[in-house]
């Protein structure tokens, strides 16, 4: 490949090497606690160039419109979305900004979603989730994937088990692990 095409060959080895050292540094990452808090003007400072006819008109959501990614209709998070405002389960969520990020060693990540439960029948009453189209991991980025499980720890060490972090492809997975 070296000998056919340099540049992408360089390109590709790049890639590969900075993906396994987003494994090894993962692997051994830890967060800790410091002073600092988002306040909720992260929600109203996003611009995303999007108009109401695109945004979902929800009732439970911390906005009076949620703005999901993609364009489609019937997107993952559209359809996510409506799940949460119809549920009798979720008291309240959020559409997380991009201005709502997790800083990893291989950038930064932002989770799509926060949400709060009813108590009663659920385990967590806090959630934040990833959703993504499909749940393989393989399918997922390797640096996505990292980020992921970045974000796994750092909710993991600094929520002392009140916040669960986890990526679902469907409200219905996301009910099956808050109910568990």
């Amino acid at each position: 490949m070296f000998q056919n095409n340099p540049e992408e060959f360089i390109s590709k080895v790049i890639r590969l090497i900075k993906e396994q050292k987003a494994t090894m540094i993962v692997d051994h990452i830890t967060y800790d606690t410091i002073d600092g808090s988002y306040d909720s003007s992260i929600f109203t400072a996003e611009k995303h160039g999007k108009t109401f006819e695109q945004a979902f008109h929800a009732t439970k959501a911390i906005q009076e419109y949620v703005f999901t990614d993609g364009t489609a209709e019937q997107s993952v998070e559209r359809r996510f979305a409506e799940q949460l405002d119809n549920s009798q389960d979720v008291n309240i969520y959020a559409k997380l900004p991009k201005g709502f990020a997790i800083p990893t060693p291989v950038g930064h990540y932002s989770p799509d979603w926060a949400i709060v439960f009813h108590e009663g029948n659920i385990k967590h009453i806090y959630f934040v989730a990833e959703t993504k189209g499909t749940m393989e991991s393989l399918n997922l980025r390797p640096i996505e994937k990292a980020k992921i499980d970045c974000a796994k720890k750092l909710f993991s060490t600094l929520s002392n088990g009140l916040v669960t972090y986890d990526h679902v492809d469907s409200y219905q997975q996301l009910m099956n692990k808050v109910m568990q």
